[in-house]
C-alpha cells in the first residue's frame, strides 16, 4: 500500500527531524541508544525541550494547548521521533489523562491539570490494576463512599508504574458495590502527596524499580477531582484504554531495532554451521511482520484522515506490535550471546564502568522487560477475545 505525502507534509517531516536531532541532549540520546535506564531528571529535561515547541502533547487538539496536528502530521511526527535514540516518552499524563480531561473535564479541570502535563511539571501514574483484577478490570474492589464534598478511598493498585516518581494517579473507585460491576464505578483523580497515600516498589526481574504497589487507606479526595459523573468511569476508562492501546504498536522504533540487529548480525561470526541461515530467516521474517504492521498503520492513518471509525484497530496494533517487539528483544538476546547474559545494574543505571561490549549491555534487561508488553494495556489473550467477538460475531 503506497501512502501520498504531500509537499507540506515532507517540509513538516523536515522540520521535525532538523529540530530533534539539533536538540536530543547527546548524554540521554547515548543511554537511550545503549538501553540504559532514564533518570525521572533526564525524561523532564527532555520533555521540556519538546514543550518549547509545543511537541510534547503531539496528539492534543490546539483548542486544548496542543499543536493541533493533522493524523498524517503526528504520524510523521513519530516516525521521526523513533528514527533517532530519543527516551521513549512516558504517556500516562500525555496520551491517556490527558485526553480524558480534554475531552470529559469541566473547565475547571482543564484549567488546573492540562498545563502541569504539558510542560512536563506535573507526573501520572494509573491506578487501575488491582490484585485480582487485572485483564478483567472491571472486578476492582477499591472503594470510594461520598462523605460530603469529599470521597473517602480504601483499597489496593498494582503494577503501578512510576508511581515512586508520579505527583497524581488517575483512578478507578467502586462507589457503588449493588449494580453491574462496569456500572458502579467512578474515576477519580488523586494526589499522591496525601495523607494515607503510600507507595512500595515491586521487585521486578531485571533490577528495574518502575512497577508499584499503592495502598490507599482512607484517602481523602474532593468530589471536584471527579471526571464525569459518578458510577460513569467504565466509559471514560475505555476511551483511555483505547488511546493507550494506540500508542503500542511501536512500528517506527521496532524498525529502527530490526536495522541495528540486522546490521549486528553481519558483523557477528557464526561457527556453528547453519547458524547464520538462522538468524538470516528470522531477521527476514520480523521484516515482512514488521511491514504488515506499517502497512496497518497507514491503513489507519487514511481511515483517520477520511473520518472513519477505526473500531478495534487499536486492538490488532496492540497485539502485533507487542509480539514483534518481544521477538525484537529474543534475537537481540540471541545475537548477543554470553555477552548478553548479565545484569550491571550500576551500568544500567547509568553509573559505573561499561561492559566488555556496549551494544549488547542491556540485551538481558530488555529481553526480561520486554515481557511485560504482552499482558499490560490488556494482556494479548483479552485482544484476542476482543476481536473475535468483533469478527465473528459472537
Amino acid at each position: 500500500m503506497r501512502y501520498a505525502f504531500s509537499e507540506a507534509d515532507r517540509a513538516f517531516r523536515a522540520d521535525v527531524r532538523a529540530f530533534l536531532t539539533a536538540n536530543l541532549p547527546e548524554d540521554i540520546a547515548r543511554k537511550s541508544e545503549l538501553g540504559q535506564r532514564l533518570a525521572k531528571s533526564d525524561f523532564q529535561r527532555w520533555e521540556k525541550i519538546l514543550a518549547t515547541r509545543n511537541w510534547l502533547t503531539v496528539g492534543w487538539p490546539a483548542a486544548e494547548g496542543g499543536p493541533g496536528f493533522s493524523a498524517t502530521q503526528r504520524y510523521l511526527f513519530e516516525q521521526e521521533y523513533s528514527n533517532l535514540p530519543t527516551p521513549r516518552l512516558k504517556q500516562f499524563g500525555i496520551g491517556m489523562i490527558g485526553p480524558v480531561i480534554y475531552t470529559f473535564g469541566n473547565d475547571n479541570q482543564k484549567r488546573r491539570f492540562l498545563p502541569g502535563i504539558r510542560d512536563s511539571r506535573d507526573w501520572w501514574c494509573q491506578g487501575f490494576s488491582e490484585p485480582g483484577a487485572g485483564s478483567d478490570l472491571a472486578s476492582l474492589k477499591t472503594r470510594a463512599v461520598r462523605d460530603g464534598d469529599e470521597y473517602v478511598v480504601t483499597g489496593q493498585k498494582v503494577w503501578t508504574t512510576y508511581a515512586q516518581w508520579a505527583d497524581w494517579m488517575f483512578c478507578l473507585v467502586r462507589t457503588d458495590p449493588d449494580v453491574k460491576k462496569q456500572a458502579g464505578i467512578t474515576f477519580l483523580l488523586i494526589d499522591m502527596t496525601s495523607p494515607g497515600v503510600t507507595v512500595r516498589q515491586i521487585p521486578m526481574m531485571d533490577g528495574d524499580k518502575e512497577l508499584n504497589e499503592v495502598f490507599l487507606d482512607e484517602v481523602r479526595v474532593p468530589v471536584e477531582n471527579r471526571i464525569g459523573e459518578e458510577n460513569k468511569g467504565w466509559t471514560y476508562a475505555k476511551f483511555l484504554l483505547s488511546h493507550e492501546r494506540l500508542n503500542m504498536s511501536n512500528a517506527a522504533r521496532s524498525r529502527r531495532h530490526l536495522k541495528r540487529l540486522a546490521a549486528d548480525a553481519r558483523a557477528k561470526p557464526h561457527p556453528v554451521a547453519g547458524e547464520r541461515a538462522r538468524i538470516a530467516t528470522r531477521l527476514a521474517t520480523l521484516d515482512v511482520e514488521l511491514s504488515a504492521l506499517e502497512l496497518m498503520e497507514l491503513r489507519i492513518l487514511s481511515a483517520l484522515n477520511a473520518g472513519r471509525d477505526i473500531g478495534n484497530d487499536a486492538a490488532k496494533l496492540k497485539l502485533r506490535g507487542t509480539e514483534i517487539s518481544q521477538a525484537l528483544s529474543q534475537l537481540a538476546l540471541d545475537l548477543a550471546g554470553i555477552d548478553g547474559l548479565c545484569l550491571d545494574q550500576n551500568w544500567l543505571n547509568g553509573l559505573g564502568d561499561s561492559p566488555k561490549d556496549q551494544r549488547h549491555g542491556a540485551a538481558l534487561a530488555d529481553y526480561l522487560n520486554m515481557r511485560k508488553l504482552s499482558i499490560w494495556g490488556g494482556s494479548n489473550e483479552i485482544q484476542r477475545t476482543i476481536l473475535a467477538t468483533a469478527l465473528l460475531d459472537l
